[in-house]
């Protein structure tokens, strides 16, 4: 990978635009405090060891159009405000298993019209080898190893597109305006629209699915992630939406089509700059300048705020995972593991709300909220150490007795080695650099200990 930006120098908290959004990240103690039970700031010595793990850990940019800058004020989730919610699942022994339905088989009388739903326009037919969408199995090994260490399954059900006839017999139109979702014995109807912009011909109702998903989660099932190649809204002034969850009634379902790599240049994402290149100084500070007002004077803008903590690459605990990033071959190599890594992230994402766990605006983290496509591919994939927390609770939860410190090592230790095997991916090459520094680190705080 040979980017034109060498990324010399990284971006460790907000970008000065933070403060013209009105947006104030919580200050290190309060961090810490956010990871502890009593919601306190901790003693002396536990500030001091989360102090030492945030160098792993930058804080959330926090662009324009950033869903921070959108909504600065949204409240943060701490571990105390976490435990005590009412509507949050426990993980039980019964019911611990994460399912994905795979996506939906098309009927062959849909496949002249919804079939062609999945191609964009700027496609004239669907690629053949060169840029599949994730499959489902895939998507399971990754959840696995992120839930680890939670069972994942494929749904067993037939999971299918089949016509919608409200009770009569008639003929699939053009653009039919329902479809049928089969899920084993149970149909619920879709609603279709025509896409807004019209990056894809037609769209199918977000909510729906989820309905559906609602109807067939299995009785030991913690959680269901229905996937589906087509693209999605939400409401009627979406122009779509990649994914969405019900997380008190445990389910979610998450759509590839907006993650295709060849619909990069239409949307502007700059590749050279998604995770973990998003924490790149001069980045961050391009992106701020070009969004000021032409004309307007920076000496008269309330900034008030230097780019905040940066670092040299060479000497930052980042170092590593920059260069492991740059080392993997470019995105344009392997397009269908590129489309992969992001569908991966958001799947991960999505079924973290089904634990309860609200958008994050403590670091970086995979469960921030995103203000739309572009700031979803600056977006790590980990969970920040107030997140990772959550999880490790609500896991530990049905792993009685077990050191969560040693939980957390298994967790990471399982998705490192998922990592090594997509490792010709810069996201997956830079999380597994990533994931062993933090595992180093988890291993002498265990050695100190004894």
């Amino acid at each position: 990978m040979s980017p034109k930006c060498n990324h010399e120098r990284l971006q460790f908290d907000v970008s000065p635009h933070a403060v013209d959004a009105g947006f104030v990240r919580p200050p290190l103690a309060k961090r810490a405090a956010a990871t502890t039970s009593s919601g306190r700031v901790p003693d002396r010595n536990i500030l001091t060891a989360h102090t030492h793990s945030e160098s792993l850990f930058p804080g959330p940019l926090v662009l324009p159009a950033d869903g921070l800058a959108i909504d600065p004020k949204e409240p943060p989730q701490s571990f105390r405000s976490w435990a005590t919610e009412k509507l949050r699942n426990p993980v039980t022994r019964r019911r611990k298993t994460i399912y994905v339905a795979p996506v939906p088989e098309i009927d062959k009388e849909l496949h002249s019209t919804v079939g062609k739903w999945t191609v964009p326009f700027v496609l004239q037919a669907p690629m053949k080898g060169g840029c599949n969408p994730p499959k489902a199995e895939q998507i399971r090994e990754y959840l696995e190893a992120f839930y680890h260490p939670l069972p994942v399954k494929i749904l067993p059900a037939e999971v299918r597109f089949v016509p919608w006839s409200e009770g009569k017999a008639t003929k699939p139109s053009k653009q039919p305006q329902y479809i049928g979702l089969q899920v084993g014995n149970s149909v619920t109807r879709i609603t279709t629209r025509r896409c807004p912009d019209e990056v894809y011909p037609q769209q199918l109702g977000l909510n729906d699915i989820l309905d559906a998903a609602i109807d067939v989660l299995p009785d030991d099932a913690y959680a269901l992630v229905m996937l589906t190649d087509h693209d999605l809204y939400e409401d009627e002034d979406d122009e779509f939406c990649c994914g969405r969850a019900y997380g008190s009634s445990r389910v979610a379902v998450v759509s590839s089509s907006r993650y295709h790599p060849l619909l990069d240049e239409v949307t502007g994402i700059e590749r050279e700059h998604m995770w973990p290149f998003s924490h790149c100084e001069a980045y961050v500070q391009r992106m701020c300048r070009d969004a000021e007002p032409s004309g307007s004077n920076p000496k008269r803008r309330k900034t008030g705020l230097p780019l905040g903590p940066r670092a040299t690459e060479t000497d930052s605990a980042m170092a590593p995972v920059i260069q492991a990033g740059l080392a993997a071959p470019s995105p344009t190599s392997s397009p269908t593991a590129l489309w992969f890594s992001r569908m991966a992230r958001t799947v991960a994402h999505e079924v973290g709300h089904c634990f309860c766990l609200a958008h994050c605006s403590y670091y970086a983290c995979v469960m921030q909220g995103t203000g739309g496509i572009i700031e979803d591919m600056r977006q790590p994939p980990y969970l920040c150490l107030v997140c990772l927390v959550k999880l490790t609770r609500a896991v530990g939860d049905v792993e009685k007795g077990v050191d969560e410190v040693q939980l957390l090592i298994a967790r990471y230790t399982a998705l490192a080695k998922f990592c090594e095997t997509w490792k010709r991916v810069a996201m997956f090459a830079a999380y597994g650099a990533w994931l062993g520094k933090r595992i180093e680190s988890l291993k002498a705080t265990l050695a100190s200990a004894e």
